[in-house]
């Protein structure tokens, strides 16, 4: 038995009774892009369900939805997208990653500039394709590592290929992984190199992600020790530093990530087929596109039936997300939102409202039930609710 989990990278449906604390009030991103749009249409999520979850316009309620459906609220403390993750495969966070609004404090970067030889540019929150424009001469003219930080938990350095070398730029990141320790253990360091010259600086594929390891065991540890395969695709090798995953493969896009699904739905008999599309949270949720995000999940709506057609009688699919990223507030942050949660499969009941999970966790802890593995330590299973006899 396969089952394929799809992440759609920031696809929150409300707010959450305490996105107050993370001046998130208001924040609701498929509701407000789909006002933002006039209406979307979505007919196969519809038919999932998803109208369900709250008011979209443009996106019906129906009772005889063709998936089970839900809305899952986030235990832990924070809204990044390893958090997320993290708390679906069994791990619940009491305390958020670190974050640096005024960059990074000379207890790190004086250090890290001693062990690579060179002064740094910028240190500061940033746009990644900003910051190149911005600096990317200077960088050139000088070979200082541009390091810049967002509003997620990240300590990105950006060069130029031809200016310090992609295995260079890895040595630098890995040095300031080591640094990054508690009280601040960044979530992820990432390398992101660039080529062109000035006014068409772009970056290039070659970005790495030197991300911390889960703490203890999860669900994907569970799985692979009892030889069930865990296929990563998009960034969840990075997102769980290759802990726990079988064989992984990166994307160049969403379409690209639909097209790896469709190749590991045809090859994988048994296991776990674990999915990032990062379009929605990475060009469209923090740019503040709520058009883009409005067609790029048209988009996959239209690619769904492929993935229907791909799965035999004992597959399962389940679509979800890991945060918010209202394109439409002034913030071009995460948000603290629900997200939804569509389960969906010959094995499956349709049209059983599941109610608000109190973590992201019942869903890890109802996968580790579908394939009769050890249980996770928190979580409640939801499968009894929807198994099909």
């Amino acid at each position: 038995m396969a089952l394929t989990l799809i992440i759609l990278d920031g696809l929150g449906i409300g707010e959450l009774p305490d996105a107050k604390e993370y001046n998130d009030e208001g924040s609701n991103t498929l509701g407000n892009l789909a006002k933002a749009a006039g209406g979307i249409n979505l007919p196969n999520l519809e038919k999932f369900g998803i109208g369900n979850l709250g008011e979209f316009k443009g996106i019906k309620k129906i009772k005889d939805s063709i998936a089970s459906f839900g809305r899952m609220r986030e235990a832990s403390k924070g809204k990044d997208t390893t958090t997320g993750h993290w708390e679906m495969a069994g791990i619940i966070l009491n305390n958020p990653f670190p974050t640096y609004p005024n960059g990074f404090p000379p207890e790190i970067i004086e250090p890290f500039k001693k062990i690579i030889g060179k002064d740094i540019l910028c240190n500061r929150p940033a746009s990644g394709t900003e910051i190149i424009k911005e600096l990317g001469e200077e960088h050139i003219k000088t070979g200082c590592p541009i390091v810049y930080t967002s509003a997620d938990s990240v300590f990105q350095i950006a060069a130029h290929e031809e200016v310090i070398p992609v295995d260079q730029l890895y040595k630098m990141c890995e040095i300031a992984r080591g640094l990054l320790i508690y009280p601040h253990n960044v979530c992820r360091v990432i390398a992101r190199p660039f080529i062109g010259t000035h006014g068409k600086f772009v970056r290039t594929e070659r970005r790495r992600d030197f991300s911390l390891p889960p703490p203890e065991k999860t669900l994907l540890d569970i799985l692979t020790d009892n030889l069930i395969q865990v296929f990563g695709i998009g960034k969840i090798d990075d997102i769980f530093a290759g802990k726990g995953i079988s064989d992984s493969i990166h994307t160049k896009d969403n379409a690209d990530g639909v097209k790896k699904i469709l190749d590991a739905m045809a090859k994988i008999e048994k296991g776990l087929i674990f999915v990032n599309l990062n379009d929605y949270d990475s060009k469209y949720g923090h740019r503040n596109d709520a058009e883009g995000y409005a067609k790029a999940l048209v988009e996959f709506d239209k690619e769904l039936p492929k993935i229907l057609d791909k799965m035999k009688k004992d597959n399962i699919l389940i679509i979800t997300a890991d945060h918010g990223c209202d394109p439409t507030t002034p913030s071009t942050d995460h948000s603290r939102e629900y997200v939804p949660l569509l389960i969906y499969g010959k094995k499956v009941k349709g049209g059983v409202d599941l109610g608000v999970r109190e973590t992201f966790a019942d869903l890890g802890q109802t996968i580790a039930e579908i394939f009769n593995v050890e249980r996770l330590k928190v979580g409640e299973s939801f499968w009894g609710e929807i198994k099909r006899e």
